[in-house]
Order: structure tokens, then C-alpha cells, then sequence
């Protein structure tokens, strides 16, 4: 049975990998699918290490591509655990650069990638270990992770189908975008 609290400390996972021409993209910079992936990869660790489980990614938080990342660069990629719900986790990651002859480095983006840990089998949930928060950054980024999670589900909430009328409060929100509006009323 696991651990009924953890630091993050405990489960924090950085890996390193050189970018070959093999990662690069039709513009010559690293795929930004490859990154991803890489990513995925982490956050499966971390959130493994963490939990003591298989785990699987149930959701990614917005990836911007803040600076490309060229062939021949250093990526680093760090991962640790900001949240914990009873059965997920959210993973934060960041991925940084750096050109390994002048020893320039960038920040190519960050992300956060919400886990959920499965039983030996992967068919069903299982609790994780709670979070111990020791530092401010700690509560920061906790508090930050719900204050995410309450923000997604009033979007959903307030823009669900059933709750949903099409009045002009609506459209006018619509003004100025690059779309048409087309309603078929007969639906």
C-alpha cells in the first residue's frame, strides 16, 4: 500500500535528451509532436513514482511553444507533482533548451498534465498518497491547480447544451471573430 502523504520531492523526475534531425519538423526545428510525447513520458513517471501504480494521462493542460528548439540542442524536461485529488494527480512540467556550445538556454514551455493511477490491471482507480506542502511554492502551486480545475468546470458548466439558449447576449460575444454564424432553426 502506498504512502498516505509525499512530498514532491519524492517523486520529481528530470530527464535530458540531445534533438537529432530524426525529431525535427518540415522547418527544421524539433517537432513539437516529439516534445509532447516526451512529456507524456514524464508525466507517467513522476505520476507512477508518486503513486506506486500504473497511471494514464486523463487530460493536458494548454502547451505553448514558447521557443523553438533547434537541432543539436540539450532538452531537459522536469516534472513534480502540484496537486492531488483521490484517484489523479496533476504533473507541472517544464521544458528548457539549451545550445551546448555557447551554453545559451531557453524556456520552451511548461505544461500540466492531470494522471489518474489505475490498479495492476488498468481497469479500475485507485487512491493516491495526499501532497505534503512544506514551502510557499508548494501551496502556490497547489492552490493553483484547483483554482485551474474550478475554472474549467464553470466554462463547461456554463456553456453545457442544456443550459445553453441562443440569445443575443451570446452572439454579440461572437462580434468581431473570425466566423459566421449560420443556425439552422429548423434542428
Amino acid at each position: 500500500m502506498p504512502s498516505q502523504f509525499k512530498h514532491s520531492s519524492q517523486s520529481q523526475v528530470t530527464i535530458s535528451e540531445l534533438m537529432l534531425p530524426s525529431h525535427s519538423n518540415f522547418g527544421g526545428k524539433i517537432h513539437g509532436g516529439y516534445i509532447l510525447s516526451l512529456m507524456d513520458q514524464i508525466a507517467f513517471a513522476c505520476a507512477s513514482k508518486h503513486s506506486e501504480n500504473y497511471c494514464v494521462t486523463a487530460s493536458v493542460g494548454s502547451v505553448d511553444f514558447l521557443n523553438p528548439i533547434e537541432i543539436g540542442e540539450l532538452v531537459t524536461l522536469k516534472a513534480s507533482i502540484n496537486y492531488t485529488g483521490r484517484t489523479s494527480m496533476v504533473v507541472g512540467i517544464r521544458v528548457d533548451s539549451e545550445n551546448i556550445q555557447t551554453g545559451e538556454q531557453k524556456h520552451c514551455n511548461s505544461s500540466y498534465f492531470t494522471m489518474v493511477a489505475k490498479d495492476r490491471q488498468a481497469q479500475s482507480t485507485v487512491e493516491v498518497p495526499g501532497l505534503v506542502l512544506r514551502t510557499p511554492t508548494d501551496v502556490r502551486r497547489f492552490l493553483e491547480c484547483i483554482r485551474r480545475k474550478q475554472q474549467k468546470e464553470n466554462v463547461h458548466h456554463n456553456l453545457r447544451e442544456k443550459n445553453f439558449e441562443m440569445d443575443t447576449e451570446y452572439l454579440e460575444e461572437l462580434k468581431g471573430h473570425n466566423m459566421q454564424v449560420q443556425l439552422n432553426t429548423n434542428a
